[in-house]
């Protein structure tokens, strides 16, 4: 099991900001697990909680990965800014999908680079 977060490369964010970003999106499919994949979380949490960070171009990859992810029965989330600091709000800036079986979150993320 495992949870990879994919993070928008265009938007220059500094490293604080992609770690606050990953932070979102990584508790928010995780709660979508806990409550609809249950099974999934609980052997995901006693594992280690395995998670991994890549990168996409831009915003229409993103959504794109994002759309798979739940048309695939996939715990997804998607992060959109709220503009208090460095983005204009709404602006989508990261993916989670999982946590979930590895072999079902690679078949979306196993092509992307290590952020």
């Amino acid at each position: 099991m495992k949870q990879v977060i994919v993070v928008r490369s265009d938007l220059e964010m500094s490293k604080g900001k992609i770690a606050a970003q990953v932070a979102h999106a990584s508790v928010i499919a995780a709660f979508e697990a806990y409550y609809n994949h249950r099974e999934w979380f609980n052997e995901w949490w006693n594992s280690g909680q395995k998670k991994i960070v890549v990168k996409v171009r831009g915003e229409e990859e993103l959504v794109k990965i994002y759309m798979e992810a739940i048309s695939n029965g996939l715990p997804a989330s998607i992060v959109r800014d709220a503009g208090l600091t460095e983005l204009p709000p709404g602006t989508i800036t990261a993916v989670a999908i999982g946590p979930a079986p590895d072999d079902r979150v690679d078949k979306l993320t196993g092509g992307l680079k290590l952020l």
